[in-house]
C-alpha cells in the first residue's frame, strides 16, 4: 500500500498503480503528477463521496477501484476517461448509475452491494463489456439494450428482486458465468434432510484460505464412536459477496450430492459460539493442486495458468471427463454451477479433479426448456475450459485427436447457444 505522505513528497513519480486507503475525503490533487505512468488507481476504503471534474487528466487511466466509500452516484467523469476499462464501486451506498458514467471502453464493471434499483439503457453502447457484477442490488430488471453487449461473458444478478429471469439474456452469445441466486424467481429445492455437525465436536487448526464468501480452516472433527477425522470448515462472512448470498451457497452445496468429481460436504455446522453459519467439508490433501490462477486485470474472463503448465494427453483427458461428469451430475440435480473454472478446480497429478465453490450457483427452473438453456449457457464455460487444456497439453497428443477435441471445443462455444451439446452429450463424446 502506498502512502499520501510519499505521493506529496514526490516519491512514487513514475509508478502505474497507486493503492491509498488512509481516510481520504477529498481526492488528493497530486495524484495528478501521476498522469503519464499512472494505469490503476485503488482508492478503496476511504470515505470519498465524488471525484474531480478533470480526473480525465489521468489520460492513461485503465483501472479505477473506489470500494468501499459512501458515493451515492456512479459519478458521471468517468465516462470521460477514454482508456479506462475497469470500474469496481463494490459496497458504497450507490443508488444511481448515469449513462454519463459508462466509460466508451468498458470491460468490466463491479456494482456489487449498493443500491441500484435499475441500470441507464445506454449500457448497451458499451460494445467491450466482458463482464457485469450486480449481485447485492435492488434490481427487478435489466435493460433490453444489454443484449447488444454481444461480449458479455460473465454476468451476477443474484441477491436482486428479479421476478423473472430476462428471455433474452438466454440467447447471449458469449455469456458463460451467470449468477442468480437469491431472487424471487429462483426455485429453491430443499436438500436431503443433514445431520448437522456440532461445534463442541470441531477443533480449529489452523487457516487454509480465504474466499469471497468465508475462511476455510483445517480442523479435526472429533466424531461420535469413530476415530478423530482431519476437515477443513468453511465459517461464511455473512453479507453479500461478489457472487451472492452466503446462504444460498449452503443451500446449493448441500442440494449438490455426492459426486466423485465435488468435494464431498460432510455437513453443515450448527452451534458456532457467534451464530456463525460454516459448512465442514472433506479434507483435500496437499498433492492437488489448483489447476490454475484466476482472471488477471488483463485476461478479465479468462484464468491465468503458470507459464510452464503442460499436461499429457491423459491427464487432460481425465480432468475434462472428470468436470464434464461433475457438470452433468449437478445439472441433473437442477443445479447450474455459475463459476465452472480451472481455479475452483483441486487436481492432481494424474487427472483426478474436484470441482468446489457454489458461490456462484443457482437453482435450475422447472421449465425443461428455460433450464436446458441455462446449462447450455454453462456449455460454453466448459468449451474455455477445454479450451485451456488444448493451450497447455503437451506434443504427444496425436493429430487425429486434437482435431476430435477442437470439435467438441468449437461446438461448445458456438454463439449460437441452442447448438450448443448438454453436459450429458459432452461426457458421452470425451468417453467415446
Amino acid at each position: 500500500m502506498n502512502t499520501l505522505s510519499r505521493l506529496r513528497a514526490g516519491q512514487l513519480a513514475g509508478i502505474q498503480r497507486l493503492d491509498l486507503s488512509c481516510g481520504l475525503t477529498e481526492f488528493p490533487r497530486e495524484i495528478f503528477d501521476l498522469a503519464d505512468s499512472l494505469e490503476v488507481l485503488n482508492l478503496s476504503g476511504n470515505t470519498l463521496s465524488h471525484l474531480p471534474d478533470d480526473l480525465p487528466r489521468l489520460h492513461k487511466l485503465r483501472v479505477l477501484f473506489c470500494s468501499d466509500n459512501p458515493f451515492t452516484t456512479l459519478p458521471a467523469v468517468l465516462g470521460q476517461c477514454a482508456q479506462l476499462q475497469m470500474v469496481g464501486f463494490k459496497a458504497n451506498r450507490i443508488r444511481e448509475v448515469p449513462a454519463e458514467a459508462l466509460p466508451p471502453r468498458l470491460r468490466w464493471l463491479i456494482l456489487t452491494d449498493n443500491q441500484v434499483e435499475a441500470l441507464p439503457a445506454e449500457i448497451g453502447r458499451c460494445a467491450e463489456l466482458q463482464k457485469l457484477m450486480l449481485a447485492g442490488n435492488r434490481l427487478s430488471g435489466l435493460p433490453p439494450e444489454l443484449a447488444d453487449c454481444r461480449q458479455l461473458e460473465l454476468l451476477r444478478i443474484s441477491a436482486n428482486q428479479f421476478a423473472e429471469m430476462p428471455a433474452w439474456l438466454l440467447s447471449m452469445p458469449r455469456l458463460a458465468w451467470l449468477a442468480s441466486a437469491g431472487n424471487p424467481m429462483e426455485r429453491v429445492v430443499p436438500p436431503a434432510p443433514s445431520a448437522p455437525l456440532p461445534w463442541q465436536d470441531i477443533r480449529i487448526e489452523k487457516l487454509l484460505g480465504e474466499g469471497a464468501s468465508g475462511l476455510i480452516h483445517q480442523a479435526v472433527w472429533q466424531r461420535p464412536d469413530a476415530a478423530p477425522m482431519t476437515v477443513a470448515v468453511k465459517l461464511f462472512k455473512g453479507e453479500v459477496t461478489s457472487d451472492g448470498w452466503p446462504q444460498s451457497e449452503m443451500a446449493a452445496s448441500l442440494a449438490a450430492g455426492a459426486h466423485p468429481n465435488l468435494i464431498p460436504i460432510a455437513g453443515p455446522l450448527a452451534g458456532h459460539p457467534e451464530g456463525t453459519a460454516g459448512l465442514v467439508m472433506h479434507y483435500i490433501p496437499p498433492r492437488f493442486k489448483t489447476l490454475a490462477g484466476p482472471p488477471s486485470l488483463a485476461s478479465c474472463t479468462r484464468d491465468v495458468y503458470a507459464p510452464e503448465t503442460r499436461f499429457t494427453p491423459e491427464v487432460a483427458l481425465r480432468i475434462a471427463r472428470g468436470v464434464a461428469s461433475a457438470g452433468a451430475h449437478l445439472h441433473a440435480q437442477g443445479l447450474l454451477h455459475g463459476d465452472l473454472y480451472g481455479h475452483n478446480l483441486q487436481c492432481n497429478a494424474e487427472g483426478q479433479c474436484l470441482l468446489g465453490d457454489m458461490g456462484a450457483a443457482s437453482f435450475l427452473p422447472a421449465d425443461m426448456a428455460h433450464a436446458q438453456a441455462l446449462q447450455r449457457l454453462e456449455a460454453r464455460a466448459f468449451g474455455c475450459l477445454l479450451e485451456e487444456l488444448l493451450q497447455h497439453v503437451d506434443d504427444t497428443l496425436d493429430v487425429a485427436m486434437r482435431q476430435t477435441w477442437v470439435r467438441l471445443r468449437d461446438d461448445c462455444l458456438q454463439e449460437t447457444v441452442g447448438a450448443r451439446p448438454l453436459f450429458a452429450q459432452i461426457l458421452e463424446r470425451l468417453n467415446a
